[in-house]
């Protein structure tokens, strides 16, 4: 394998922060490039050639069906062999947001099977409007390959349909196999419990984000492809002044430049 490895950044209708995943790929290592989703379906490129996947933020489809589900619905009806052999290999997957809704919804998270069907969903926030906040996540997951390292960070979130909602036996399911790979928390890194605005949505358990057993799939709410230098914090101004105080330099990265670079990593 070549020392960077190759990202597919999954782009189309209404997908709108594919540039700067291209953008956060290529800024950890990776060689990563834009494909629109007909031209894999059509066979004029091959997700077998890559090994990374990413799924953008956006509103797909215009989320004229709910969030992600036209673009999922065309995953499982135009790649269904195409993914699953994807996934079955030595490879990464990460939906950020609208990519998450997909990823739910086309069924490769909490796992992929052969049927590809969906067990847990991301529907309407409690708030019954659309949050744009910053939130505080807490990593939970020793297996799940991008958030190796990382304790808490600080992100930024933008949806109108982020709650993540499971029945019971599929809560007990990724709590038992390590698959909660971000809580929301609150500034101390104390648990949300459900509470607004640390729980931006009101999702069970506060969760922000999950991955398949293996650690290799990963969907996220929030996006850390608008974090990659620290000059994109919204105090970043404050937090300077508080770090010259103590004698310390700013950082030059931003919290969600570290996912991206375990992804990188974990083919190096």
């Amino acid at each position: 394998m070549s020392a960077k490895p190759k990202a597919l950044i999954l782009t189309g209708y209404g997908i709108n922060c594919d540039w700067e995943t291209e953008f956060a790929f290529n800024q950890a290592g990776a060689q990563a490039e834009r494909v629109h989703i007909n031209d894999l379906i059509a066979g004029q490129r091959k997700l077998s050639d890559y090994q990374i996947l990413a799924v953008p933020g956006g509103f797909s489809y215009g989320d004229d069906l709910g969030s992600g589900k036209v673009l999922a619905n065309k995953i499982r009806a135009g790649l269904r062999d195409e993914i699953l052999g994807f996934v079955s290999g030595d490879r990464l997957v990460i939906g950020i947001c609208n990519g998450f809704q997909v990823l739910v919804k086309s069924g490769l998270l909490p796992r992929p099977t052969p049927e590809l069907n969906q067990t847990v969903t991301l529907t309407f926030n409690l708030s019954g409007k659309y949050e744009d906040r910053w939130v505080w996540l807490s990593a939970r997951s020793d297996k799940c390959v991008f958030t190796t390292g990382i304790e808490r960070i600080y992100l930024p979130i933008a949806h109108g349909e982020g709650r993540f909602f499971a029945q019971e036996k599929e809560i007990a399911g990724l709590k038992k196999n390590d698959q909660i790979a971000f809580q929301y928390v609150d500034s101390r890194g104390k648990p949300a419990r459900g509470n607004f605005p640390e729980n931006p949505n009101g999702s069970v358990l506060d969760i922000a984000g999950i991955c398949d057993p293996t650690g290799r799939i990963f969907g996220m709410m929030p996006h850390p492809e608008r974090f990659l230098n620290f000059t994109s914090h919204p105090n970043w101004e404050r937090e300077k002044e508080l770090l010259s105080r103590q004698g310390k330099k700013l950082p030059e990265e931003g919290d969600g430049f570290r996912i991206f670079q375990n992804a990188v990593q974990y083919f190096r």
